[in-house]
Parts: structure tokens; sequence; C-alpha cells
């Protein structure tokens, strides 16, 4: 039987990590969808131009970051302020770096923790409180398809999307039977500034990360399904049935997937040495 299919017009949402990439693209298609959108990030610069492709009538921005438990409240206050409600909210902030799990320091690890994984919680749990108050809502945190799988030189990155994909779950179970939907969303290689900023991050060029181009995709496909997902809710979002089938392949076959991951490190090595 499917679910029936909620409509999202002037229904707000508030998206961290709004001032591009999947955040800027969600922005744009919930807007499209005719839901109200709350901006939230760092950089206003960036805001103000995904606002001004949304309209003003159906935009909000606040400059703030997921790492200040302050500038969260503050985001989940201002969104009902200016549009009356809250119906959605997306913690989509995040970012990761390429560096051996042995030698990251703990202060990189909890970093990446505290944006990741912490500032999705600041988020998605206030929001859920307010959903549970006003009988309904839909809390979707963007992890990755990395969430079932622990990558070399990925570690940290990998278990702040594994973090996000089991909190998504034990919450939706724990408000089944409600009208409060969880559900996290597990993009595939995206092209986004993720990379540009990884490489930053670790100081210098990536050896191990990305895809090819045959298996990336755009933002805007990642947003579509975000958006049927707010339409008709269900607990994981998937981008590329061939990368889950392959994810689930891979619990099932540890040691096969132990095999492929040194042969893959192995080339990209070898292309980069």
């Amino acid at each position: 039987m499917r679910a029936e299919v909620i409509d999202l017009h002037n229904k707000p949402i508030l998206i961290s990590g709004a001032s591009s990439g999947i955040g800027a693209a969600t922005a744009i298609a919930c807007a499209n969808a005719g839901m109200k959108v709350a901006l939230m990030a760092r950089r206003e610069d960036r805001l103000k131009e995904v606002a001004d492709r949304i309209g003003a009538d159906q935009s909000h921005i606040i400059v703030g970051s997921v790492d200040s438990d302050e500038d969260c409240e503050r985001a989940l206050e201002s969104c009902v302020d200016r549009f009356g409600s809250m119906y959605a909210v997306l913690a989509n902030a995040g970012y990761g770096h390429e560096q051996a799990c042995h030698t990251s320091s703990q202060e990189d690890i909890r970093a990446m923790f505290e944006t990741n994984f912490f500032g999705s919680l600041r988020l998605v749990q206030p929001a859920i409180a307010r959903f549970k108050d006003q009988g309904s809502g839909h809390a979707l945190m963007v992890a990755s398809c990395l969430s079932k799988i622990g990558l070399p030189h990925y570690g940290a990155y990998c278990a702040t999307k594994a973090a996000q994909d089991h909190f998504c779950r034990a919450m939706r179970m724990e408000l089944h039977n409600t009208s409060i939907h969880v559900s996290s969303v597990h993009p595939i290689g995206t092209k986004t500034e993720f990379f540009n900023e990884a490489a930053k991050r670790s100081g210098g060029d990536l050896d191990l990360a990305g895809s090819s181009e045959r298996f990336m995709q755009s933002p805007d496909r990642v947003a579509r399904a975000i958006v049927k997902c707010l339409q008709r809710p269900k607990g994981e979002v998937w981008t590329s049935w061939p990368v889950r089938l392959a994810l689930g392949a891979s619990v099932a076959f540890p040691g096969t997937t132990d095999w492929a991951l040194r042969r893959v490190m192995k080339k990209r090595r070898g292309e980069n040495s």
C-alpha cells in the first residue's frame, strides 16, 4: 500500500549547509515544490545568492554554524518566527578529509564529529520536540552511502555518517505510529565543493577520494530524491540502486570487501605515484 502523498505547499523547512551543493539544490527544489525555506550556513553572500533564486516570499536567511548550540536554537526559532511554523528540518552541513586513521589527531576527529554528527543533532533533536508539540513533522539527515562502510583514510568521515544513519534509524523506530518521520539520505559521489574542501583540509591533492565521472551525480538529483521523500516519507533515501546493493553485499562478504578495497587503494596509489 502506497503512503499518502503529503502536500508540501507552504510547509516550512530549515536546511543547514544551504549555501552550496546538496543544501542549496534542495532548498531550490523544496521552493519549487511550494515549500517555505529557511537557509542556514556560515557564508551570508552565498546564502543570499540561493535566496535570490528562490524569492523573498519563500526564503529566509540565517547566518550561523551548526557547531554552535546558540546558532542552531536561533535558526529554529527564526524559521518559526518568519514562517509561523516548521514542518521539516534537513541537517546537511558537514565535511571530510583524507588521512590515515592511526595518524589522525583526536582533536581533528572530534571536530569532524562536532560538525557532521552533533551539528545534525543540534537541529534535529529540538526540531523533533517541536514536531511532537504540533503533531507532525519530518527530520532528515544527509548521511552518505559511506555510512555503510569504512573506507581507508576516511574512517572519521565514515564514522560520522554511520552515527547519523544509526541515530536516524533508532529515532524512526522510537517515533513509529506517530506523524513524525525521520529519514537518512545516502548520496554517492556528488559534484559539490566537498572534494575541494577535503583537499584543503588534507593539505594537498586527494589521493584516494572521488569516483570516476560515471559514478558521480549532480546535487539536483539528490535534491529531487529528498523532495520525493518529503512527499512520500520513507526511512532511507538512496540515489543509486547499484551502489546500495553493492554496499549491502559488502556487509555480507567482509573478506571480499577488504580484498576489493586493497585493490582500489593499490591502483590509486600507483596512479598517483
